[in-house]
């Protein structure tokens, strides 16, 4: 059973969720105030005809989306959101409202540097089972020989044609690793800085230029699709591949769905074959249609958001892409969610809002036509902060799981986790690089440097989430297009469907484990943590199809 939505299933709205700054016109006996909106057009209504809604409710388009309806508006009309949802032909409009700074936080993902800062000292053991030497660093990453990706690279080792869409805080293009992949002239940043949320500007425009990450979280997640295999560093599951920068997030982590939306119509227009989405449209962790718990402008705001993300990922499928996704790492089954404490993230206080599954979606992975993936350890079982559940789960990847090894000296230990590339100055930020360039005491086991004779140097760290097992699925869906795939104008392409049905066939299919109500307890993890494994060998809760066999993937004749 599969939650789907479609564009016209969602009712009329009156609001989009943004977060930008307003600005602040020049002071008189009664100052008037420009503020910024997004505007979304109901379906089937032309641009023309929404251009002149817009204008006749007292806003100025500025900027336009117009293969998915989706408008950029100022507007000096304090009553112009009231004004555009007035209009039948537009669903809503949003306010771009000013907050303070607070950075979106995920301590699943460094899970191992809180503990270490816990600990007097860092736990020593031996190391998870690693999979065959490649590059350098290339004995660390366990993932590559559970999925295969070491034998399926002497079949295919990707195509430099095929090209993937990293949707991301951006991608380091310095580090030697992804520079020989990374494609300047198909790669865009769709997401400003904000400096109430991601800090003073850089630059003076406040677009971070390309080829450049502040939050590391997209380089991690480049690295493991398409790190070059070329005797540095470190390799990826596709190492010959294109890596295309799409940046939709802010540096502080947060996704706002304006820079989304806009960076899946680019991928659609420009032809890319796969997109990577290791993330969740902020502030709603859910989106629901009409959830009793929230205001009757939260409501809008939703349900404006399930109609432009489903509006933009049905728009990318047509025109070729592969859509991945991550499950999410609130260790909940998806098809029955608890409670929602956390929402909205940003712009006001989170307040309880109980959860209902008919009606809520966590996007973009409960949206059309995306893969969805959860993250599993190095024993293979599902890493206990991992989404599941048998409505929206595809496949199982290496996601890395710090708790490991429960009972054994693996348990507790950097690398269990997934090391990829990261950006150096990040890591300067966070205390693990000093101001030369060196790895700092104590970080030896988490921070690695790999230097060229040139004097080029690469960084690399460990994560863990399904944010990190997301990008193996893409990166075996990236072999599959570069195996199978037909040509097509500047490149080679790629029905996503066939894409995603060999996927599935040639997953290593994982049974259930028993008992079936999986205990997190001797992780020291409460009872919350408790899962409950739904479904057959052949697909169930934890792993969907089962584990991503990328030799498998490219072996196996369609």
């Amino acid at each position: 059973m599969s939650k789907r939505f479609t564009a016209g299933a969602v009712a009329t709205a009156t609001a989009l969720a943004l977060t930008v700054t307003g600005v602040v016109g020049p002071a008189n006996a009664e100052p008037t105030v420009t503020r910024e909106f997004t505007v979304v057009a109901e379906s089937g209504v032309s641009a023309d005809a929404a251009v002149a809604a817009i204008r006749a409710a007292g806003g100025t388009v500025v900027s336009r989306t117009d293969e998915v309806g989706l408008y950029q508006v100022t507007s000096d009309r304090a009553d112009f959101a009231s004004r555009a949802a007035a209009n039948a032909a537009l669903l809503g409009a949003a306010e771009k409202k000013a907050i303070g700074r607070k950075p979106k936080l995920d301590r699943v993902e460094q899970e191992n540097l809180l503990a270490q800062a816990k600990a007097k000292a860092k736990p020593k053991g031996a190391p998870a089972k690693r999979g065959a030497k490649l590059d350098p660093l290339d004995d660390k990453l366990w993932g590559l020989g559970m999925i295969r990706a070491d034998k399926a690279r002497k079949v295919e080792p990707g195509d430099r044609r095929v090209t993937v869409g990293i949707l991301d805080t951006g991608v380091d293009a310095s580090n030697p690793d992804l520079a020989a992949n990374f494609s300047w002239s198909l790669s865009r940043n769709f997401a400003p800085d904000i400096p109430e949320v991601d800090g003073e500007c850089e630059v003076a425009s406040c677009l971070d230029p390309v080829g450049t990450d502040d939050g590391g979280h997209g380089t991690h997640v480049a690295g493991t699709i398409g790190a070059a295999a070329d005797g540095f560093g470190l390799s990826g599951v596709a190492p010959n591949v294109t890596l295309v920068e799409l940046k939709g997030g802010q540096d502080s982590g947060y996704f706002f769905l304006d820079p989304v939306v806009n960076a899946l119509v680019h991928a659609g227009k420009v032809g890319l074959d796969v997109v990577n989405m290791s993330f969740y449209v902020d502030p709603w962790l859910y989106n629901c249609t009409a959830n009793p718990a929230d205001s009757p402008e939260s409501q809008a705001e939703q349900r404006a958001t399930i109609e432009a993300m489903s509006r933009a990922l049905n728009y990318a499928h047509r025109k070729g892409v592969t859509l991945v996704g991550s499950l999410g790492n609130n260790h909940e089954d998806l098809g029955a969610p608890r409670t929602d404490f956390s929402s909205p993230d940003y712009g006001a206080d989170p307040y309880e809002r109980p959860i209902d599954n008919a009606s809520c979606w966590d996007l973009p992975v409960e949206g059309p036509h995306v893969i969805g993936v959860s993250a599993v350890g190095p024993s293979g079982k599902k890493s206990d902060y991992s989404n599941y559940g048998t409505e929206q789960i595809s496949v199982a990847a290496p996601g890395g799981w710090f708790r490991d090894g429960y009972g054994t000296d693996t348990y507790r230990l950097d690398s269990n986790m997934i090391l990829s590339t990261y950006p150096k100055h990040v890591l300067q930020e966070e205390g693990s690089v000093d101001e030369n360039g060196n790895i700092v005491a104590g970080f030896e086991e988490s921070v690695f440097k790999e230097c060229k004779a040139n004097g080029d140097c690469g960084y690399y760290t460990y994560l863990q989430g399904t944010s990190m097992a997301s990008p193996h699925v893409s990166g075996v869906a990236a072999l599959i297009v570069s195996k199978y795939g037909k040509k097509v104008k500047g490149g080679l392409g790629m029905d996503p469907a066939k894409v995603e049905r060999q996927l599935y066939r040639t997953a290593a299919e994982h049974a259930c484990p028993e008992p079936r109500l999986q205990s997190y307890a001797n992780e020291d993890r409460p009872a919350e943590f408790d899962a409950y494994c739904a479904g057959s060998s052949t697909f169930n809760g934890f792993y969907g199809h089962g584990i991503i066999d990328a030799y498998a993937a490219v072996t196996t004749r369609m």
